[in-house]
Parts: C-alpha cells; sequence; structure tokens
C-alpha cells in the first residue's frame, strides 16, 4: 500500500474540469515556474502535509458522489501529481471502479509509468508552460522533454485533453506569442477546449512566508477580458476541427 502525500482537499469545486468536483492537490513538483502560486506544494516533505490510502480517499470522495452529478467526479492536482506514480496508480483504479470521473491537472513533468496511469484517466487538463524548448526552460528552469513524452503517451492513448496557458505579462503575452501557441495546440489531437489563464498574485505571500524570492516581483496582474478574443479564436478552431 502507497500513501498519497496530500497539500489539502476542495470538496466542490467548479473550474478544475467538468462539473462539480473534488480536487485532491498532491505534493511535490519539480519545476520552478516564474509564477508558481504554490510553493508550498514543492517539497515532498513538511509539517502541513497529510498522509493517506487510496481506499481512505476514495471513501472520503465518495461522501461528495451525489453532488458530482453526471459531469463532475475528482480531480488529482497539485503540485505535480504525476511524481506520486505509484499513488495514482493504486487511486485511480479505485475511482473508476467507484463510478467517478477521474481527471488529471498536470504539467506532464512525471517519472514514468504514464500508460499505466492513463489507463484509468478519463480528462487531463494539460497546463502548457511554453510551446518553444527555450521558452519552456525560460519559464520553468527545465527542460520540456519529460512533459512532451507524457503529451506522446496520452496522444497514443487518446486521451481527451483541456489545454491550460497561464498568460504573464512580459513572458507569455503578446499576439505573437499566442499565434504561435495556437498553431501548436492545432497540431494537438483530443483537444476539447483551450482555457487562458491571467497572470495573479494571488500566492505571493507565501513566498515571503517561505523566505523564497519571488521572480515575478512588480509584474502587474492581468485583467481576464484582454484575453477574450485569443480565448474565442482557439476555441473556434477546436470546434471547427
Amino acid at each position: 500500500m502507497t500513501l498519497g502525500r496530500i497539500h489539502s482537499i476542495e470538496s466542490m469545486a467548479l473550474v478544475d474540469g467538468p462539473g462539480v468536483r473534488s480536487v485532491v492537490f498532491l505534493q511535490g513538483c519539480r519545476l520552478r515556474c516564474q509564477y508558481c502560486h504554490n510553493p508550498d506544494t514543492w517539497s515532498m516533505t513538511g509539517n502541513h502535509i497529510q498522509e493517506i490510502s487510496a481506499e481512505a480517499l476514495v471513501k472520503r470522495l465518495l461522501r461528495f458522489k451525489p453532488y458530482y452529478g453526471d459531469r463532475g467526479g475528482v480531480t488529482f492536482s497539485g503540485g505535480e501529481p504525476l511524481l506520486q506514480r505509484d499513488f495514482l496508480k493504486e487511486v485511480l483504479p479505485l475511482c473508476k471502479a467507484a463510478g467517478l470521473h477521474t481527471c488529471l491537472d498536470t504539467a506532464g513533468c512525471g517519472i514514468g509509468s504514464y500508460e499505466d496511469i492513463l489507463a484509468y484517466t478519463d480528462l487531463v487538463l494539460l497546463d502548457i508552460k511554453h510551446y518553444t524548448r527555450e521558452g519552456y526552460h525560460l519559464v520553468t528552469g527545465r527542460e520540456p522533454d519529460e512533459s512532451l513524452a507524457f503529451l506522446k503517451t496520452a496522444q497514443e492513448m487518446n486521451i481527451p485533453l483541456w489545454i491550460r496557458h497561464v498568460v504573464v505579462p512580459g513572458l507569455t503575452d503578446g499576439d505573437e506569442h499566442l499565434k504561435g501557441l495556437d498553431n501548436y495546440i492545432q497540431t494537438l489531437k483530443h483537444v476539447e477546449r483551450v482555457e487562458l489563464l491571467p497572470y495573479h498574485v494571488l500566492g505571493v505571500h507565501k513566498y515571503a512566508a517561505l523566505k523564497i524570492p519571488y521572480p515575478l516581483e512588480g509584474v502587474e496582474p492581468m485583467e481576464p477580458q484582454k484575453l477574450s478574443d485569443w480565448q474565442a479564436l482557439m476555441n473556434h478552431h477546436r470546434n471547427e476541427s
């Protein structure tokens, strides 16, 4: 039995996949995105971490099953959930056996065994950090090879995708960048929707608490309406395909 290391659980969320969902935030992430608003999820250790078995977690999730309806379910997020592959390989089959719709909110930067994980995954919310190797390294501090390996497996297994991309002023914004992103997404299969997420500063206070320098100090939040035209265009392309 593998114990999952849990940062927190949101009982009924509306923006992390279809319908009403429970979101399980797993601990651990190897990326260091400049705009990360959850630096408290990076480490696999800490006094705030809860440990729970797959059976106990599913039992807890089933208390909310009446609220999920026909479209809702459970989303495993993070941190990077794929780092806890052994736990996912235990909990996802139990979720499916219990009739729960399963979703992974991931940047794809895990440690392999993706076929075993995706076999019990109904939907992937794929966080595309950048569509070029240089841009990916600038945003995350790492190379994109692992995330590309995950995406390749998901494409081969025909897993439905919702694409997410954080738009940061001066980093991942502008018409040229967003056009390049749109062109890249059009090369992917099974993309059901695209979500452009405007940069915000809601997690900045965590850096001060953890005594970590904030990389984007002074960058102003982005107004969501600035992305509305690009959001509509990207999803229009999805509907055409």
